[in-house]
């Protein structure tokens, strides 16, 4: 296991912040392994993967004193063998870039992400789900839609590997704990990747406003299913649509003072939500 940090010397009259309020990312040294934070996603990494781990950094308060829950991941953390350090909180935002770490922050390695060669054997399940995201590069629509994929039972995430936002810390965060229990398949060809899906007896739905698209409660999610869902901005590239057996839109209130689109991470729970429900039958 790799050396843990030296423990910080007290560092709030040098840290300063820019206008949004975060760390000034200029003053503070670069960091090489990511700093991943939050209460839930730490938990989820130290019980996941324990061996990605290099050091667990715990707020340290005036009075001395910790909470119950930064006892509990403590106490995780010296269970699996991952050196804890008590540091003051503006470092911890320093060390993460968010002023969001909930008084913990883990340095560790990466999670390791699935790749094109892993798809046939993730289609294997009969009733197997599927979410592929289309060029989402925003961290927190991705943890968003990570969360509700593990809430409503996705069994992977499909991303294309050069036009998405990867597992960042910020993903991870948003995510709550979801990053490190739900398979995330980053594929080079994402169309290519879809026709592996098809042929392994995927049925594939695009989420689109076109007057093609069938309501998303008229639709049989039963058997292999994946839906797509394309960023906010151009929805599904041409050749994602064209490999989609059927489109699919969401029904929204007939009012024209009404929003004409959705927040992709709020589609996507209402998406797979209604899978989840006909399944339930």
């Amino acid at each position: 296991m790799s050396k843990a940090p030296k423990a910080f010397a007290k560092s709030a009259d040098k840290f300063k912040k820019d206008k949004s309020g975060k760390p000034n990312s200029s003053k503070a040294k670069p960091n090489r392994t990511p700093h991943f934070y939050g209460i839930h996603a730490v938990t989820a990494l130290l019980k996941h993967r324990p061996q990605d781990a290099l050091a667990l950094f715990v707020q340290l308060r005036e009075d001395g004193a910790t909470s119950q829950t930064h006892d509990d991941i403590m106490r995780l953390a010296k269970d699996v063998g991952v050196s804890v350090q008590m540091t003051h909180k503006d470092k911890l935002a320093e060390l993460c870039d968010s002023h969001q770490h909930q008084g913990v922050v883990v340095s560790a390695r990466a999670p390791k992400l699935y790749d094109e060669s892993d798809l046939v054997a993730l289609c294997d399940k009969a009733d197997a789900l599927f979410l592929v995201l289309d060029q989402i590069t925003d961290a927190h629509n991705l943890g968003a839609c990570l969360r509700s994929a593990s809430a409503m039972g996705v069994d992977a995430v499909i991303i294309p590997k050069h036009q998405s936002v990867s597992i960042t810390p910020t993903v991870a965060k948003v995510s709550v704990g979801a990053a490190e229990v739900i398979p995330l398949v980053a594929v080079t060809n994402l169309a290519r990747s879809l026709d592996v899906l098809k042929k392994s007896g995927v049925f594939v739905f695009g989420t689109a406003l076109d007057e093609t698209a069938k309501p998303l409660y008229d639709c049989d999610f039963s058997g292999k299913v994946a839906i797509i869902m394309g960023s906010e901005g151009d929805g599904m590239r041409r050749l994602t649509r064209e490999y989609c057996d059927t489109l699919v839109y969401i029904p929204m209130a007939d009012n024209p003072d009404r929003p004409q689109s959705l927040n992709v991470s709020v589609a996507t729970g209402m998406a797979l939500y209604e899978v989840t429900r006909q399944r339930a039958k």
